[in-house]
């Protein structure tokens, strides 16, 4: 598995975070299967490129380095410098959730631990302050990495993370990230399944469970079909199915059917907030045998 990892406190420039890309390389084990649940362990084979301009510096990336559905659905808010740019402001992203930004990251990372040893996985970048926060509660001797497979991202997280903090950035796919198995103590998925398809929400949940130890955690937070009497979902829907289609499908389905098949009910705990707006699952991992 063709991999990327950049510590913080030597973070590379944005040209060398391109050419480390082609150049690292990780194995991983061959996963367990509990009895009781099957994890789906396929992954990519290679990280894919970035583009360079003739300078040197990551150009506009390639179509076929990003999924799909990520440059199709997601290219305003995620994949375009401009877009990043925008969206890169703290008071806008609590503007998008309703003002519930701050509840909703104090709400994962309570989940998490109020002081974070071990290894925590975060997957996927995110607007605003929620990885510094999360940074935050590290204890000495305890580790954070971030994954995304978009290069700007990763960059665009650096760029807000003091040099001394205790954090690796990865460029990888969440439904592939190659890590081995259980070698992270908890792991948290910030908004991100809404904005995937749902074989590859699935499959995102899969390896994050797979990369969890037994025992350890998993926190998701995302949307969730408000009460009916509750007036944002009757404001919010048409708004959600024109800019975030793949976010009707936590409206209409439990999250839970995109677990692996068979994982145990008694290992989910879910939480509704602000109406029912939004929802929290703090995911106990199981033993595998």
């Amino acid at each position: 598995m063709t991999r990327i990892r950049t510590d913080v406190n030597a973070l590379p420039s944005a040209g060398a975070l391109q050419d480390a890309t082609a150049a690292a390389a990780t194995p991983g084990r061959t996963p367990g299967e509990s009895a009781r649940y099957r994890v789906s362990t396929k992954r990519d084979t290679a990280a894919p490129p970035l583009s360079t301009r003739g300078d040197g510096r990551p150009g506009r990336p390639e179509s076929d380095t990003i999924p799909g559905y990520l440059q199709q659905t997601y290219w305003w808010a995620y994949v375009h410098p401009r877009a990043v740019k925008f969206f890169e402001r703290q008071w806008l992203v609590n503007l998008i959730l309703w003002g519930n930004f701050d509840m909703l990251r104090d709400a994962a990372l309570d989940a998490l631990g109020g002081r974070i040893d071990g290894r925590t996985l975060q997957i996927a970048c995110v607007y605003g302050n929620f990885t510094a926060t999360l940074a935050g509660r590290l204890v000495p001797g305890a580790s954070l990495d971030v994954v995304d497979v978009l290069p700007i991202q990763l960059q665009n997280l650096r760029a807000k993370l003091p040099a001394s903090a205790p954090i690796s950035l990865h460029r990888h796919d969440s439904a592939a990230m190659g890590f081995a198995d259980s070698v992270y103590d908890r792991a948290v998925l910030f908004f991100l399944l809404h904005e995937q398809p749902a074989e590859v929400r699935a499959r995102t949940l899969g390896e994050a469970l797979r990369v969890v130890k037994p025992g350890g955690k998993l926190v998701v937070v995302d949307y969730h079909r408000p009460g009916w009497w509750h007036p944002l979902r009757y404001l919010f829907e048409p708004v959600l199915r024109v800019l975030e289609p793949f976010a009707m499908d936590l409206w209409n389905h439990e999250m839970t059917e995109w677990l692996p098949e068979g994982f145990p009910a008694a290992c989910i705990v879910k939480t509704n907030a602000y109406g029912g707006l939004y929802q929290q699952l703090v995911i106990t991992v199981p033993t595998r045998d």
